[in-house]
């Protein structure tokens, strides 16, 4: 039930490419299928997910209890429903902070 898939995503090259051009780079936030259908609907280039999912689907008063885990499930959902935008995903606070290894890792 999920987007159908062209063969090649919208890409960093082609964001690049627009900025260069001058062209506007349309993006989008969605944090589960239905909302990353109705942006692939809307033909955006990026679609992200962002660790505002805290406040916005937790009701948490910041982002800072976001975890990791969190992050991976909402942006397999967000892919599950985009077929040619590239997908930008968020990594919670301070996870990519604990040295270049642990970023790595996450």
């Amino acid at each position: 039930m999920g987007a159908e898939r062209p063969k090649e995503r919208f890409t960093a090259a082609q964001i690049t490419a627009k900025k260069k051009a001058g062209e506007k780079i349309v993006c989008c936030t969605a944090y589960d299928y239905p909302g990353a259908l109705c942006c692939d609907a809307a033909g955006v280039d990026l679609v992200l997910v962002g660790d505002s999912l805290g406040n916005v689907i937790a009701g948490e008063p910041t982002t800072l209890r976001v975890t990791m885990r969190q992050m991976l499930y909402h942006t397999e959902l967000v892919d599950s429903g985009i077929s040619s935008a590239m997908l930008v995903a968020d990594m919670p606070f301070l996870s990519f902070s604990l040295g270049e290894t642990e970023a790595v890792r996450n």
